[in-house]
């Protein structure tokens, strides 16, 4: 099935690496990978915890544009380049997700593109 729509992030890389920052597929949407950038500056430098809640608030304007909201995600994959980052990333995760708990990964010991990027989020949510 071809997406509905795309939602882009405006980023450079999108059309130079070719994805979306989501897409809506009928009632579901998948957000890419999303770090802590910020009109092209990484946020939050040595803090996961800082790094994502500025994930997570990209991913719930991600969502808001494709009428969804952080109530509707069934699933999150968190990517760590620290398995020392759980702790601070749970936390962070944990308080947005702690009454909605959706299936979750964590998954540690990643080398990202940006070596100061410490966190990558990615979600899927369904609406009926």
């Amino acid at each position: 099935m071809a997406a509905d729509k795309l939602i882009s992030s405006g980023g450079p890389w999108e059309d130079i690496i070719g994805y979306s920052r989501a897409t809506v597929a009928g009632p579901s949407v998948h957000v890419s990978g999303t770090t802590a950038t910020v009109n092209g500056e990484l946020q939050h430098a040595g803090d996961a915890y800082g790094q994502t809640k500025v994930a997570l608030g990209i991913i719930t304007a991600a969502l808001a544009e494709a009428g969804h909201a952080v109530t509707d995600i069934v699933r999150t994959r968190m990517f760590l380049a620290n398995a020392s980052d759980m702790e601070a990333v749970g936390n962070a995760h944990g308080e947005v997700f702690g009454s909605i708990k959706p299936a979750a990964t964590m998954i540690a010991g990643l080398e990202f593109i940006n070596p100061h990027m410490l966190v990558e989020i990615e979600v899927d949510s369904y609406k009926v």
